[in-house]
């Protein structure tokens, strides 16, 4: 069971966001508010080191050397029908709400609009003055990481140049839905026409950015930008979890040699290992989706960590 807000009420359900025929509907963002000119202590970051759209944040704020900027906190990787949690007496997983103390996630929602609708997720870009979510919507928080939050630094990686942003946007919209939610409609996907479609765009989305990669080391050309991070938060996930949990098991992505190339050499940019926690990552999954998987047993291997790392 999973749950989501119908005007402030919080209702649980076996399956939500499918067509009539059965394929997964991602629903959109509900706080997208844009933050410019932002002070220091202001934001804090709401992550679960599960997910992969989380994960985007997590990297480019450590790329662009935010820490001092934007604090961080995660919830717990388990998910039940209450939704994100919070334990800060788990022994494996500890986690809090440093701000609030709250027991859900879902609280945080509420604070901010008592009559929300929707799926809790994170990230969440929490605003400590207004005291309200400001932005819970991956691709907009790490693009203002990668400008708004810069504040005069001079960061290593430029990851979304001016110049060439309009270029990084295209490659951004040309794998989210085939790859980075085309994983979701795999294993989400309640008809077998549903599942066979979106396994098939996935598969022709990987095999294009396969030959890209090939000749050329990121998305975009020579050099790391936000595309490179929403791809990677994916390829990551896909031997270990993926490719079992959602059954897109075509073919590993160390089997491309394009992209197992340019998954080890974005694994390996600095500061980009350590946001990984593939513990946190098998644990939701595994655990948390007993539709998918109802004994909850987490398998073991591959170790890609320590693949990446040779």
């Amino acid at each position: 069971m999973s749950g989501r807000f119908i005007e402030g009420k919080w209702v649980t359900k076996a399956h939500w966001e499918a067509d009539r025929g059965g394929a997964f509907k991602r629903q959109e963002s509900r706080f997208r508010d844009w933050v410019t000119n932002p002070e220091p202590d202001r934001y804090h970051l709401y992550i679960s080191h599960a997910c992969p759209w989380a994960h985007r944040t997590l990297i480019v704020r450590r790329l662009m050397s935010l820490e001092d900027i934007v604090s961080s906190s995660t919830v717990h990787p388990l998910m039940g029908a209450d939704g994100w949690h919070f334990d800060a007496k788990d022994p494996v997983f500890p986690s809090e709400d440093p701000l609030h103390a709250s027991t859900y996630l879902r609280e945080l929602y509420l604070r901010t609009d008592p009559t929300v609708s929707g799926r809790v997720t994170v990230p969440v870009l929490w605003d400590r003055h207004e005291n309200r979510i400001k932005n819970n919507e991956s691709s907009e928080i790490i693009r203002m990481f990668a400008t708004e939050f810069i504040n005069g630094k001079t960061p290593k990686y430029d990851l979304y140049p001016e110049a060439h942003r309009s270029e990084v946007d295209r490659a951004m919209d040309a794998i989210y839905q085939p790859i980075n939610n085309g994983v979701y409609r795999c294993g989400f996907a309640q008809t077998e026409p549903a599942y066979v479609k979106a396994l098939n765009e996935l598969f022709d989305a990987l095999d294009h950015w396969d030959a890209v990669l090939k000749e050329q080391s990121y998305l975009c050309g020579s050099s790391p930008t936000l595309a490179d991070v929403a791809l990677y938060t994916t390829l990551v996930r896909f031997d270990a979890v993926y490719y079992v949990h959602f059954k897109t098991s075509k073919r590993h992505i160390y089997e491309y040699k394009g992209l197992w190339q340019f998954l080890k050499r974005f694994h390996r940019l600095p500061g980009v290992a350590e946001t990984l926690h593939l513990d946190h990552v098998k644990t939701h999954y595994f655990a948390s989706h007993r539709q998918l998987n109802p004994m909850g047993f987490i398998p073991p291997g591959p170790d890609i960590e320590s693949m990446l790392n040779t």
